[in-house]
């Protein structure tokens, strides 16, 4: 191997000992809490966390530029490929005597410095872009429920704000992974609520529009690749976050086995939750869907304002679960790890740590408020290769011929796919981003 983990973390991190399947494993140091929470939970929090409010936008951007038989298709394969994806990855959370409880380690110890640093730019771009998105949807549907009590709604930065302080307060008194079991009950009532809540209305809606329209509309043929390509990044951040290691380092032994059968309720119960939502969507309005559920949703205004306001709440969970990773991040470093997470040194250091974070996050997403750019960019720049290319990497370094001709030839199918499907989806989110940035202006209220 390239490295240990000790090489491609920051200088001062001491390792600790753990005893994983019955022999002894050394892992780095962490702020946050390892080795402590069932698959169960973990998996509940998977469901929770991938049935958040970024089910809203994909009808609109996963199915309408694809169509029925082509959306459908590609649900299903990139699906099965991304939990194929992330059980290969679960599998490596052990080399060598090590547990490794963040992608970057991994990767770093495999292959070396350069590869951990772009381990980290490719992850931490990820998370970034992914709360940025989370900061938009959540200032959408506060905006969506005061337009239902005004004819004048103030403007969407202010939601941007107010949605910044309130994911703020929640990253700042619930600051590790762990911590969020006490808040998975309450998240998964509020994701059972207004999912039932849209599916009902999906179907009394559907039922009623006798003008759909499931054509793909999109200009020329070079058009609608570009925004099917765009298509299938959204499919695959609807899948995948990118930060499989970090989630599993709190995962208690046997790691590897719990680690997946969370991974197994993901890709069921979780999946039959958003892509439910996604295909009732595209299914009651046709190609006409917007990129924000709820604007096309008929019925009481009681009904508008409980799916938006529960899917705000049940928002400010889920993207913690997201952002974790840099707060591990910085926790690690700013603060005293003999000390509690409470104690008054750390918690003044997370007041900073926290404010720095949400403050860009904030700016960033008030200045280009555009939904869907965030998802198409995040899944084609770095959750392509974080989720096939770089565990396939990492299997075909540490077997090496061992493996087989046959598993050998599999992984570098994966890699060459892969890294396709990585340039050919970026150059498809650039373009949109393009055309995005010439119709609207900075600081727009959408």
């Amino acid at each position: 191997m390239a490295g240990s983990s000790m090489d491609t973390e920051a200088a001062g991190k001491e390792l600790k000992q753990g005893s994983g399947g019955g022999g002894g494993y050394t892992m780095p140091a962490t702020a946050h809490a390892v080795d402590t929470d069932s698959w169960q939970q973990v998996g509940l929090l998977l469901v929770i966390g991938f049935n958040c409010a970024y089910v809203l936008s994909f009808s609109n951007l996963m199915m309408v530029p694809l169509g029925w038989a082509w959306g459908v298709a590609c649900l299903l394969l990139v699906g099965a490929a991304a939990w194929y994806a992330n059980w290969l990855l679960a599998g490596l959370h052990f080399v060598d005597g090590q547990r490794f409880i963040r992608y970057r380690d991994l990767m770093g110890f495999i292959f070396g410095r350069n590869m951990y640093y772009i381990t980290w730019f490719l992850q931490f771009a990820t998370l970034l872009l992914c709360n940025m998105g989370f900061i938009l949807l959540g200032a959408r549907a506060l905006k969506a429920i005061n337009t239902e009590f005004t004819h004048t709604p103030a403007r969407l930065q202010w939601f941007i704000t107010a949605t910044g302080i309130v994911y703020f307060a929640f990253a700042y008194f619930v600051p590790t992974i762990s911590a969020m079991r006490n808040w998975l009950a309450t998240s998964a009532a509020l994701t059972l609520a207004y999912d039932v809540a849209l599916l009902a209305i999906l179907i009394r809606d559907g039922k009623s529009n006798k003008q759909k329209d499931y054509d793909v509309h999109a200009g020329s043929q070079a058009e609608k690749v570009f925004n099917a390509l765009g298509a299938v990044a959204a499919i695959l951040v609807c899948n995948t976050s990118g930060l499989l290691p970090e989630i599993q380092s709190t995962v208690r032994e046997p790691a590897v086995r719990g680690m997946r059968r969370a991974l197994l309720l993901q890709y069921t119960a979780g999946a039959a939750g958003y892509y439910g939502i996604s295909v009732a969507g595209y299914w009651a309005y046709g190609s006409a869907v917007s990129e924000y559920l709820p604007n096309e949703l008929g019925g009481p205004r009681w009904a508008a304002v409980l799916i938006n306001a529960t899917a705000f709440l049940q928002s400010i969970v889920s993207q913690h679960l997201f952002t974790v990773p840099i707060h591990e991040a910085m926790d690690t470093r700013l603060q005293r790890l003999d000390e509690g997470m409470f104690s008054r040194y750390n918690l003044t250091r997370r007041v900073c740590a926290r404010g720095l974070v949400f403050g860009f996050n904030v700016f960033v997403t008030a200045l280009f408020p555009f939904m869907g750019d965030f998802v198409n960019l995040v899944g084609s720049l770095a959750l392509v290769p974080l989720t096939f290319t770089f565990p396939s990497m990492a299997v075909l370094k540490i077997k090496g011929k061992s493996g087989g001709r046959c598993n050998r030839l599999w992984h570098w199918g994966i890699i060459v796919l892969s890294s396709a499907l990585c340039v050919a989806t970026t150059a498809a989110a650039v373009r949109l981003i393009f055309n995005n940035a010439r119709i609207y202006h900075f600081f727009a209220d959408m």
